[in-house]
């Protein structure tokens, strides 16, 4: 148990140097956190085959894996290279006609789970990961593009405890610690949320159920952007939703296993994502794994989650947006929403390898291409438009230490 704790604290602190951005793949968070999860598709729930992956899609999972029952650390790293292009036309209105592609640079997302027991049935847990994320870069871009900049940020810190309950049930929770930050080109804004996620776990023959809850966390980002043109710095409310996780796999033999998962976030009900008119998301993930020799694991995912961000045609380029208690003009608010936030991409096809070095020392790689999506609209007369296209390509890499 020391050992674990020597470990968590070292590293967070190397992770508190690292920027935790992403850009949106279900909405705005990552498909899965560490190279296994994210080679099978994100899944994870049922049948998670290390700490991190156990931390972040079920805790109550710690205490069934390949890690069990001693201590695992898993350290890994996510390079995230999104491309993103636009298209404005606010001519009509006075404004200017351009395209363009999003200057933001590629993201490093960090993540690390420690897991070790503390009885038989009891087992602690530790992870600090980048876990959602999105943003683009618009400055000097000409003039239709007003120096548009967004950036989002989420970094969630989650200690953890599992309790096995029979030999095939167990359960567990863990405490949400996040930490946000938002620029809208004014200045960074960051804060801070608390909430819960619980889960448990069931083990039935070849077969593994699994299911996990996460609570809202609400994080309020201060004087993080002139919304309205008045000169004043605004607020704005930006909450993780609900979140519902279902999963169950199998495994044949040691060689072969399979995972199908469901997820379902409440985005039409978060407070900010409401605001700019999300929609609730069903996603589908499935992920393969085979051995063909013990230490080798050959690993296939697809991941499939429907856009979050309606389409408005036929707005009123006039008119005017509630957003938390601020009228901003239809076409900032579309422009924000559209080319600013563009979190449209829907399917993922992912793959990776890992390769057992020793007993004790584990290699983990993944590869993940979400395919472009578009989504174009034009107001009420054709007098504005807004377009944006998004792909993105990631590459993941971890290092498992059992001790």
């Amino acid at each position: 148990m020391r050992k674990s704790l020597f470990f968590v604290f070292t590293v967070l602190g190397l992770l508190a140097m690292i920027s935790p951005a992403a850009l949106a793949t279900n909405g705005d968070n990552l498909i899965g956190i560490g190279p296994i999860s994210r080679a099978m598709g994100g899944v994870g729930v049922a049948a998670p085959q290390d700490a991190i992956s156990a931390i972040f899609s079920n805790p109550a999972a710690m205490c069934f894996g390949n890690y069990c029952p001693g201590s695992e650390a898993v350290f890994s790293g996510t390079y995230f290279s999104p491309t993103v292009k636009s298209k404005v036309d606010t001519s009509a209105l006075g404004g200017a006609k351009g395209s363009a592609k999003s200057r933001m640079k590629p993201f490093v997302v960090p993540a690390i789970g420690v897991t070790s027991p503390i009885n038989d049935r009891l087992r602690f847990g530790i992870g600090a990961y980048g876990v959602s994320g999105m943003g683009t870069d618009y400055k000097e871009r000409g003039a239709a593009y007003q120096n548009l900049y967004t950036k989002l940020e989420i970094m969630k810190f989650a200690p953890n405890l599992a309790y096995l309950i029979t030999p095939d049930f167990s359960i567990g929770a863990s405490l949400s610690i996040d930490y946000g930050n938002a620029d809208f080109g004014s200045g960074s804004a960051h804060n801070y949320a608390l909430g819960m996620q619980v889960g448990a776990l069931y083990h039935i023959g070849m077969f593994n159920f699994g299911a996990s809850y996460i609570t809202p966390q609400r994080i309020t980002h201060e004087r993080v952007a002139d919304f309205n043109g008045d000169t004043i710095l605004d607020n704005l409310d930006l909450e993780s939703p609900h979140t519902f996780i279902f999963g169950v796999a199998a495994q044949p033999s040691p060689k072969l296993l399979a995972e199908f998962d469901v997820r379902w976030y409440n985005w039409a009900d978060a407070k900010g994502y409401e605001d700019f008119d999300w929609e609730n998301q069903w996603v589908f993930a499935l992920g393969v794994q085979y051995r063909p020799v013990a230490a080798l694991a050959l690993r296939a995912g697809f991941n499939y989650g429907k856009s979050p961000v309606n389409k408005h045609n036929g707005f009123n380029p006039m008119g005017t947006s509630n957003v938390q208690g601020i009228n901003v003009p239809n076409v900032n608010y579309e422009m924000l929403r559209i080319v600013g936030f563009p979190a449209i991409v829907e399917k993922h096809l992912t793959c990776g390898i890992g390769y057992d070095i020793t007993d004790r020392l584990l290699l983990n790689l993944s590869y993940m291409h979400a395919f472009e999506e578009t989504i174009k609209e034009a107001s009420a007369g054709n007098m504005a438009s807004f377009e944006s296209s998004l792909k993105e390509d990631s590459l993941s890499f971890g290092l498992t230490w059992r001790f």
